[in-house]
């Protein structure tokens, strides 16, 4: 009896030490690095690919059954190259979702212009910043006023901290833009503003296809059937640029946990859910709501893990180190007191969704899901080509994975007790 006790607790340590070694910012770090290694991660792309071929793997390893879901979304457009010169200088440049089909490619050398008669010019318009990440009902209408003036092209400044090319997430039901809509960069104002004094023209030169009924996976990882209650872990690969602080923190999340449940066996029945499609219509996650997750009355919990989990903030235009501070913790009102147990150090708005949550959760809460939790914020170079492995580190990525392990925990310890 006394060997077996030991072996038993011998089982359990190593299991505890598993644990601990793959909460720690080092290996979390090291997670966000490969996640960043695929380069872009737009939806179709071969960054896309390679990511949802390397979560598989890391959660079959770890012991998980794997299957892939098949995405298939109407359309994606696909940029080859994109650049504008203007003022004896090149800048970089990215069509704003959904480019005229028949200006996937164009070449294009006119005066630019900001007011007055603009037709057949090229028409410069600024975006304010508006911390959000979705095409909304003002963004449409400042465009279509602007097209409607019948310019040649838009170029477009979007407002950000980081005053590089920002993308909002889109529908596949948007319509496509009149006219062409190039980003530029903010911190590129006083080439355009030296073009525009001048009069010299500006040349665009993009190409680009549209691609039709685009082809992408969710990861399906799934153990422990029939153990205990379905808990549901999910969260996005896809995003507008390489997205290594927007999307990689969350992954590297999703993951640790994924490896602790199974190293250490909890007495569960687990789901994980990584997501294709995010920035062109959630059609990831929409496709798995419709055809493959556990139905609402017999699921315990959806954690979710969204973007911009773990990023350092910036002052005055320096990185700090501490954590950036529009990060929210959306959450059912069920979920409060566990959210206040388990989060109590990690520094995060409360958002109790009761009508309206953010992100994939939106889904996730319109769906019936009556218990969910989980992370969405913005950083300083959300959205942007900007964000890379600068943005996040070892020390601010550790405290918010053992945080979720912990609320986790404590789900699968007490059942239906985690949300009274």
């Amino acid at each position: 009896m006394r060997l077996i006790f030991i072996a038993t607790m011998a089982a359990l340590m190593v299991g505890q030490v598993a644990a601990k070694d793959v909460l720690s910012g080092a290996s979390l770090y090291a997670d966000v690095g490969r996640y960043a290694s695929f380069g872009l991660h737009r939806f179709g792309s071969p960054g896309d690919r390679a990511t949802a071929d390397w979560i598989a793997g890391e959660l079959s390893e770890a012991g998980f059954a794997i299957k892939f879901q098949p995405v298939v979304l109407g359309r994606q457009y696909v940029v080859e190259r994109a650049s504008v010169a203007a003022a004896g200088a090149a800048v970089e440049a990215t069509p704003f979702w959904w480019p005229p089909e028949d200006k996937a490619s164009f070449h294009l050398s006119a005066p630019l212009a900001r007011d007055g008669d603009v037709a057949g010019k090229i028409l410069w318009i600024d975006l304010p910043f508006d911390r959000g990440a979705y095409l909304g009902p003002a963004h449409r209408a400042a465009i279509a006023e602007a097209a409607a003036k019948k310019p040649a092209t838009i170029l477009l400044m979007i407002g950000n901290p980081a005053d590089d090319r920002f993308a909002y997430n889109v529908t596949q039901e948007d319509a496509p833009w009149p006219v062409p809509v190039m980003v530029v960069g903010a911190k590129a104002r006083g080439t355009f503003d030296r073009a525009l004094a001048s009069g010299a023209p500006v040349t665009f030169d993009v190409a680009g296809h549209y691609d039709r009924n685009v082809s992408g996976r969710n990861v399906i990882a799934e153990t422990g059937i029939g153990r205990g209650p379905t808990i549901v872990v999910s969260t996005p690969m896809t995003g507008w640029y390489t997205c290594v602080c927007e999307r990689g923190p969350g992954i590297a999340n999703f993951l640790a946990l994924a490896r602790t449940t199974a190293a250490e066996k909890w007495p569960a029945h687990f789901v994980f859910i990584a997501t294709a499609g995010h920035e062109i219509g959630h059609g990831g996650m929409e496709l798995f709501l419709k055809d493959g997750a556990p139905a609402p009355k017999d699921t315990l919990a959806w954690i979710h893990f969204g973007s911009s989990n773990a990023c350092y903030a910036f002052a005055d235009g320096a990185r700090t180190v501490r954590p950036q501070e529009e990060r929210a913790l959306v959450l059912s009102k069920s979920a409060v007191a566990l959210t206040d147990e388990a989060f109590a150090a990690i520094a995060a708005k409360r958002l109790v969704a009761e009508k309206q949550a953010i992100g994939e959760l939106r889904d996730v809460h319109a769906a019936g899901y009556a218990n969910f939790l989980g992370m969405a914020g913005r950083h300083q170079t959300f959205h942007t080509p900007a964000d890379d492995l600068r943005a996040t580190g070892p020390e601010i990525l550790e405290p918010v994975a053992r945080a979720f392990v912990d609320a986790v925990r404590k789900i699968v310890e007490r059942g239906d007790a985690a949300f009274r």
